[in-house]
C-alpha cells in the first residue's frame, strides 16, 4: 500500500494473501455457469460448492443464500422485494441505518406509500428496545404488514444491536426482520435463524475478500421475486450471470476468517484496547462517539472520536500517509446523517475521525497515526 497506514478497514479491507495470489485462476477460466456444456457445468458445480460451504459458516441453508453484487444491492434485493412479494405495508428502521437501507426505504415510501417510523435511539446510538416493542405491538393490533430493518453493527460509530432481543420482539408479534450484517459477518459468531432473522445482508470486501461481489440470507419459507428481471440465476431470485471469481474469492476469504476467527478477534481487541490507551495517554480531551470506547457494546474494529478542529482533516492525514475515515458527507464538513440522528451537544464545531482497525494492523502504526494527530492538534 506505497508505505501507507490503512486505517479505514470499516470501509474496504485489504484482500487476503491467500487470495490475492490465487485468485487470478478462477479470473482466466471461461464459461458461463448457466450453460449446460462442460464449462459452464463445471462453474456452476464450484459455485454450489461455495454456496454449501458460506451456508455452513452462517448456519444457514445453501439455498438461503442468494449472491448479489455488493451488500447494498443485497439490501435493495430484500427491501424492494418484501413491498412487492410480502405486500409489506409499514418499514420500522431507524436514522442509524447505512444509506442503502435509508434511501431505499424513502424511494419505497414514495413509490408505495408505505408508512415508515423511525425507532427512538439516545446520544450514544443506542437503539431504545422499549420504543420498538410500543411500535411492534400497536401495528399487531392494527395487523398492519410490518418489516424491521436494523443494522446489526453500526458501520460509522461501531455499535453493535441487542439484536437477540429485537429477533425475539419480531418473532413474538410475527413481524418479518431484517438485519444489514454487513459489518458484522466475520467478526461475530452468527446463527442467522437462531436470532430469528428472516433477512441479512453481507459484502465480501468487509472481510478481506474481493469488491463487487455480496449475498442477500432469505428465510426458506419466504418466497419473494427478484426486482431485477432477465435470467433464472439465483434460484430465479437475483437474475444476471454469476461472478464466478467473486464468489470463490467471497468464500475463501469467509472461509479463513472462520478459521482464524478466535485469532483475529483476540489480535484485534488487543489492538483496539492499546489504542483507546494511547488516546487517553497522549490526548485525554478526545471524546469518543457512540459506544466505540467500549468493548462490549461496539465492534473490536472501529473506534470513532470526536477532535477539537471543524475542517477537512483526512487530507492532512493523507499527506502523513495516513488513511482513515473523516464522518464528513460530499467532500464537505457537514456530519454524517448517523452523527447528527445522535444529536449531541457536546460535538459542536469538531470533526469526527472514524479509526477502523484491520488484521494488517499493528501498534507501531497506532502511535505514529496519534502522534501526527497529536502535531495537527
Amino acid at each position: 500500500m506505497n508505505n501507507k497506514i490503512y486505517l479505514d478497514n470499516a470501509s474496504n479491507t485489504p484482500l487476503l494473501k491467500e487470495i490475492s495470489e490465487n485468485n487470478s485462476k478462477f479470473l482466466n477460466q471461461i464459461g458461463n455457469p448457466s450453460s449446460n456444456h462442460s464449462l459452464g457445468l463445471v462453474k456452476k458445480f464450484k459455485i454450489e460448492q461455495a454456496r454449501r460451504k458460506i451456508a455452513r459458516i452462517l448456519n444457514i441453508k445453501k439455498e438461503e443464500l442468494i449472491f448479489t453484487s455488493s451488500g447494498t444491492e443485497a439490501n435493495n434485493l430484500i427491501l424492494r422485494s418484501c413491498i412487492k412479494s410480502l405486500k409489506i405495508k409499514c418499514i420500522i428502521t431507524s436514522f442509524l441505518e447505512h444509506k442503502s437501507v435509508l434511501e431505499t426505504v424513502y424511494d419505497l415510501y414514495k413509490d408505495y406509500n408505505i408508512v415508515v417510523k423511525f425507532v427512538k435511539n439516545n446520544d450514544k446510538g443506542e437503539i431504545n428496545i422499549y420504543d420498538l416493542k410500543k411500535k411492534l405491538k400497536k401495528l399487531k393490533e392494527n395487523e398492519m404488514p410490518t418489516l424491521v430493518s436494523l443494522m446489526y453493527v453500526n458501520n460509522e460509530i461501531g455499535n453493535i444491536l441487542n439484536i437477540k432481543k429485537v429477533g425475539k420482539l419480531c418473532k413474538k408479534y410475527k413481524i418479518y426482520f431484517h438485519s444489514d450484517t454487513i459489518q458484522a459477518i466475520g467478526y461475530l459468531k452468527l446463527n442467522l435463524h437462531k436470532l430469528n432473522l428472516h433477512f441479512a445482508s453481507g459484502s465480501a470486501h468487509k472481510f478481506y475478500g474481493p469488491t463487487g461481489i455480496g449475498f442477500a440470507f432469505i428465510n426458506k419459507n419466504i418466497n419473494i421475486q427478484s426486482f431485477i428481471t432477465g435470467g433464472r440465476q439465483e434460484q430465479n431470485i437475483r437474475a444476471g450471470t454469476e461472478n464466478f471469481s467473486g464468489i470463490m474469492g467471497l468464500t475463501k476469504a469467509l472461509e479463513v476468517f472462520h478459521k482464524d476467527f478466535r485469532k483475529n478477534k483476540k489480535y484485534l481487541k488487543h489492538l483496539k484496547t492499546f489504542c483507546i490507551k494511547e488516546f487517553k495517554r497522549n490526548i485525554p480531551f478526545i471524546k469518543y462517539v457512540g459506544m466505540s470506547e467500549s468493548l462490549k457494546s461496539s465492534i473490536y474494529t472501529i473506534i470513532s472520536i470526536a477532535i477539537p478542529k471543524k475542517e477537512l482533516i483526512t487530507f492532512k492525514f493523507d499527506i502523513k500517509g495516513i488513511i482513515l475515515s473523516q464522518s464528513s458527507a460530499c467532500m464537505s464538513t457537514e456530519y454524517s446523517h448517523v452523527i447528527k440522528a445522535l444529536r449531541i451537544k457536546r460535538i459542536k464545531n469538531k470533526t469526527i475521525l472514524r479509526i477502523s482497525l484491520g488484521i494488517y494492523n499493528n501498534k507501531n502504526e497506532i502511535i505514529k497515526f496519534i502522534k501526527i494527530l497529536k502535531k495537527i492538534l
